[in-house]
């Protein structure tokens, strides 16, 4: 019996210092696995690049084809740059068996990769499995989520224990669970997934341009009757929110509006998409209330309800979105960067 091939993609946006890192550490992890990693820039314009390619000769990288520096055409988000780096495929122009989604900002522990290949090799019910994260100090990131609904918009905007009780079962996080077991979706800091599934249901939908594109896809593997796993023993670190610069965040960006918006009617129709929005809106107008009768400020970031009102009513108005869902069976690029049509 052959060894499964597995293809690592590792993205980087402008943090070519970080992604040298995770290329360094996911190799380690990666000893004994017939596999290679793809490092896609996703159009840093900065010299990412120009850097990464002169890195990865002069370590040794290259030989072999072990690790390729590619670059994309454009800047089209997340799940578009992973898109870029799973159809490369292989170095031979061959498929892999599994493909592993990696942040340049995440570094797996020396058997976290082994542990999510083992685990989808003997779990044939399982189309994705991911890591337990946590940050360079050891604290846990919540990764682990129920799919969202017009219940746990409410109760993620109102705030309030006794509603997060009675809504405990529609809560979007889910707490880190102590032992491996299904969830419903996972962050992609890092995901491997079955090339079987992706063959089956598409890629990331590259209508997301950050946010949600996991949510859907997940969604996706779902309904076609496939688990998504954490994988306790899969222990990788993660510094969290580097390219996206989410930790300095003063206002949500209008993609995370966007993102959002796009999931709901896409995945439940336009008119659940406006009760979620209504039930957040309900949620969130009762919290400010509750907020400044207690003399606090609300814990949404400025101008929060506001803006999603108007993002939400500006969706509504517009022609519904085709999604952009490629799939391997497309176009796909050779290793040296041109093209050949799959028949």
């Amino acid at each position: 019996m052959n060894s499964p091939r597995l293809l690592t993609v590792i993205l980087n946006y402008r943090t070519p210092d970080m992604t040298v890192e995770s290329v360094d550490t996911a190799l380690r992890a990666m000893e004994g696995i017939d596999g290679e990693i793809v490092v896609v820039d996703n159009d840093s314009g900065d010299g990412s690049f120009e850097r990464l390619s002169k890195h990865a000769q002069a370590k040794g990288w290259t030989d072999g084809n072990r690790v390729r520096v590619l670059q994309s055409d454009r800047n089209g988000g997340f799940g578009a740059g992973n898109n870029f780096g799973i159809q490369t495929g292989l170095s031979d122009g061959s498929q892999p068996d599994y493909i592993y989604v990696l942040n340049s900002d995440a570094f797996p522990a020396a058997d976290a990769i082994r542990r999510l290949l083992d685990y989808l090799q003997i779990h044939p019910e399982a189309g994705f499995a991911g890591s337990y994260i946590h940050g360079p100090e050891g604290d846990p990131h919540l990764t682990t989520f129920r799919f969202p609904s017009i219940a746990s918009e409410f109760e993620g905007a109102i705030r309030l224990g006794i509603v997060s009780r009675a809504l405990s079962r529609k809560r979007m996080p889910v707490d880190i669970p102590d032992h491996t077991c299904p969830v419903d979706w996972l962050a992609g800091a890092s995901l491997m997934m079955r090339r079987s599934v992706l063959d089956e249901i598409g890629l990331f939908d590259e209508t997301f341009f950050l946010y949600f594109e996991e949510t859907d896809l997940c969604l996706r593997a779902h309904r076609a009757g496939y688990q998504t796993v954490f994988v306790r023993e899969s222990d990788v670190t993660h510094i969290g929110s580097v390219s996206t610069g989410m930790k300095e965040w003063r206002r949500v960006p209008n993609y995370w509006f966007d993102s959002r918006a796009y999931y709901y009617a896409k995945n439940h129709g336009a008119f659940y998409a406006a009760l979620a929005t209504l039930s957040h809106l309900a949620g969130g107008v009762l919290h400010r209330m509750r907020q400044y009768l207690q003399g606090r400020k609300p814990a949404d970031p400025p101008h929060f309800l506001r803006t999603l009102l108007r993002h939400d009513l500006a969706a509504m108005f517009k022609p519904r979105r085709r999604a952009a869902v490629p799939r391997l069976t497309e176009d796909l690029p050779r290793p040296d960067g041109s093209l050949f049509v799959s028949e």
